[in-house]
């Protein structure tokens, strides 16, 4: 903008800040579609074609003053949405004193300041710089030229798009995490940068706080218990994306490859392969990527003759005669899923070598627990980790470590189980 424009600043200043509030309110009920800027000053005529080339976007000039002996010539210059002048300089510096709406400052290689009514803008001589609106709303301002006896204007390249969109975009909030809570889950996810700390930094803010800080806290669990049984509930929840980040938390924490497997086909039993299929996939996905050879050494310990017999026998040892019980309770037409239970949940899966029996129950624990609708199951393991080692407060410290990811209300009903199961003395 080449027109040597000069005003009083005291003056300026003291009538327009009088009137910011009026013209916030006008801001908010303009019409965008409109071409018509109700304001404090006139919004004048579109900028003639001598200094429009160097907009985008259409610009309004209205003088405001005539008297050429005072030699104090004011005009107000108005941007419609999205309009903005290119970068360019000038020799005497240059004023800006906001009047209306919504704009952008900024100067070369600096971040771009947002402008509202009665904000003043010094620039400094031979300062490349640009401004104009919003790209949601209307912008004026008085434009104040300094030593307008020999200022002169350097116009340049355009502001495009991209500049432009970066420039006004709003910085996105950052979430304010504690120190504990990135350090664990830098640890948990190595070199692993969530999008959704971008987006949903508020979301990011209270849950990492809670899951990586407060809940660790609690309990006595190592951090591999930790991650396997975070594992385990992902599959039962059939959580896809939460599973390939445990999967990634495994392998960073030294969890082996025959650990990872077993976690996986533990599952089978309890959670159906229907949903676990999904995650045999995933995981043989990430472990040759991981330069990993598949097949794994076999973990079996039984064969087609052995299962029903050696399962049965690891059912009692973890749940005493009551099996024996349960087998002779069973009406005629069902003691095949008993007979089921014994060669396959225990013969075929739970006999296998690659996790002991402790951490078996607790995984059985997570999973069930997970589930939800599975109370009558979550007791009967209970008991069975009891029997393997599993005392209360290691299973609480289960439910603890899994409730933000499995909610309230299903780690409230576990809690009832483990209390009816084992009431506080």
């Amino acid at each position: 903008m080449k027109r040597n424009i000069i005003i009083s600043m005291a003056l300026a200043a003291a009538s327009l800040f009088s009137g910011a509030a009026t013209m916030k309110a006008q801001e908010n009920n303009m019409d965008n579609r409109t071409t018509h800027f109700a304001q404090m000053f006139p919004q004048g005529e579109k900028l003639p074609q001598q200094f429009s080339q160097y907009f985008i976007g259409q610009a309004y000039l209205a003088p405001l003053t005539t008297n050429k002996v005072l030699n104090v010539p004011v005009s107000n210059v108005t941007f419609e949405p999205g309009c903005r002048n290119n970068w360019h300089s000038h020799t005497g510096g240059q004023l800006l004193i906001c009047t209306a709406g919504r704009g952008y400052y900024q100067e070369k290689d600096q971040p771009a300041r947002e402008l509202l009514p009665g904000d003043v803008v010094e620039i400094a001589p031979n300062v490349v710089h640009w401004h104009g609106a919003a790209p949601d709303s209307w912008f004026s301002h008085l434009a104040i030229e300094c030593n307008p006896q020999d200022n002169k204007s350097t116009w340049l390249e355009p502001v495009d798009d991209e500049q432009y969109r970066k420039a006004t975009a709003k910085p996105l909030p950052v979430a304010r995490l504690s120190e504990t809570a990135i350090k664990n889950h830098e640890i948990w996810f190595p070199g692993y940068v969530s999008t959704a700390r971008q987006t949903d930094p508020e979301l990011i803010e209270v849950f990492d706080n809670f899951a990586f800080d407060e809940v660790l806290r609690y309990g006595n669990l190592d951090r591999r218990t930790r991650i396997m049984v975070t594992m385990a509930s992902t599959i039962a929840q059939h959580t896809v994306s939460e599973f390939r980040m445990m999967l990634r938390a495994a392998y960073a924490n030294g969890i082996t490859p025959v650990e990872i497997k077993e976690v996986v086909y533990h599952a089978v039993p309890y959670v159906g392969i229907a949903k676990v299929i999904d995650f045999i996939n995933i995981t043989n996905e990430f472990l040759t990527a991981n330069g990993i050879a598949l097949p794994l050494e076999s973990q079996s310990t039984t064969s087609p003759e052995t299962r029903y017999e050696r399962g049965l026998a690891l059912q009692k040892d973890i749940f005493g005669e009551r099996i024996d019980q349960m087998q002779a309770a069973a009406p005629e037409n069902q003691k095949h899923i008993q007979r089921f239970l014994s060669a396959n949940c225990f013969g075929d899966y739970q006999t296998r070598k690659g996790l002991d029996a402790r951490m078996r129950e607790l995984l059985t624990f997570s999973m069930l627990i997970s589930l939800g609708g599975c109370e009558s199951q979550v007791k009967g393991h209970i008991q069975g980790n009891v029997n393997v080692g599993n005392d209360k407060n290691t299973l609480l410290a289960v439910a603890t470590q899994l409730l933000p990811y499995n909610g309230y209300p299903r780690t409230l009903n576990a809690i009832s189980c483990l209390n009816e199961v084992i009431p506080d003395k």
